[in-house]
């Protein structure tokens, strides 16, 4: 879930958020439907630099009966603290690692290293070159996504939300051969995000490497014209895939 001014959006390849609804009403929907685990990123705090709305999410977490993880705007091992007092049981790291990479050892060595996500931003620079990027895809890094995501586990992160920033949004499909080549370079659990479609690309996505699968789109919006309609496959459906 990507939330801005306290409001759930969406966005396509990082870019026009678009207002979809109140984010503790998603919760509330998620929740029913028995999500596995949830993922809330404050795209507005990440972008503009501001510290963690850590009244709002003491809000999303009383109202979330699922594990959450929270990024956006955490610079600070003290905000991390605050923010697994309010009830979130991972948080996610991506500007912050590029600035100070020790901030992530911090976090895992008091907390336990399943307790910190460090967020690998993929794109391509101008000569399609694929890069890491972060702060919500506006800066790119001097290094490729495998070389991110080696240094990243170095430093003690213990799982990696790896965003493709072209395809998310768009419904074509997870970058696979990035996932693939991440999966390869590292022995934390890697999780795509951007561009899933369909169940089949979750179970694809598995079989090139993904620890597990998450999305966006699929779970918030219905048809080609895409009408906000909350949904999440079955506990069924889900365990025919990966059987």
């Amino acid at each position: 879930m990507q939330i801005e001014n306290r409001k759930l959006v969406k966005t396509t390849q990082f870019k026009s958020p678009v207002y979809v609804g109140d984010p503790l009403n998603a919760l509330r929907v998620f929740n029913e439907k028995q999500v596995d685990e949830i993922a809330i990123v404050d795209i507005g705090a990440t972008r503009s630099g501001k510290m963690p709305d850590f009244e709002f999410i003491k809000q999303l977490a009383s109202e979330c009966f699922m594990p959450l993880s929270y990024g956006g705007g955490i610079t600070s091992l003290e905000q991390a603290v605050e923010i697994f007092h309010s009830g979130v049981e991972k948080v996610i790291i991506g500007n912050a690692f590029l600035k100070t990479p020790e901030l992530v050892t911090q976090i895992s060595e008091k907390f336990g290293a399943q307790s910190v996500v460090v967020s690998v931003d993929v794109g391509a620079n101008w000569l399609s070159v694929k890069k890491a990027y972060v702060k919500h895809g506006s800066i790119s890094t001097d290094y490729n996504p495998v070389d991110f995501a080696i240094r990243a586990q170095q430093f003690g992160a213990d799982e990696l939300l790896l965003q493709s920033i072209t395809l998310e949004g768009t419904a074509k499909g997870y970058d696979f051969d990035i996932v693939e080549k991440v999966s390869k370079a590292v022995s934390i659990p890697v999780v795509p995000l951007g561009g899933a479609s369909s169940l089949i690309d979750f179970a694809k996505a598995v079989k090139t490497g993904a620890s597990a699968v998450t999305a966006g789109n699929m779970f918030i919006f219905k048809g080609p014209h895409k009408a906000v309609l909350i949904s999440y496959p079955n506990q069924l459906e889900l365990r025919s895939l990966f059987n």
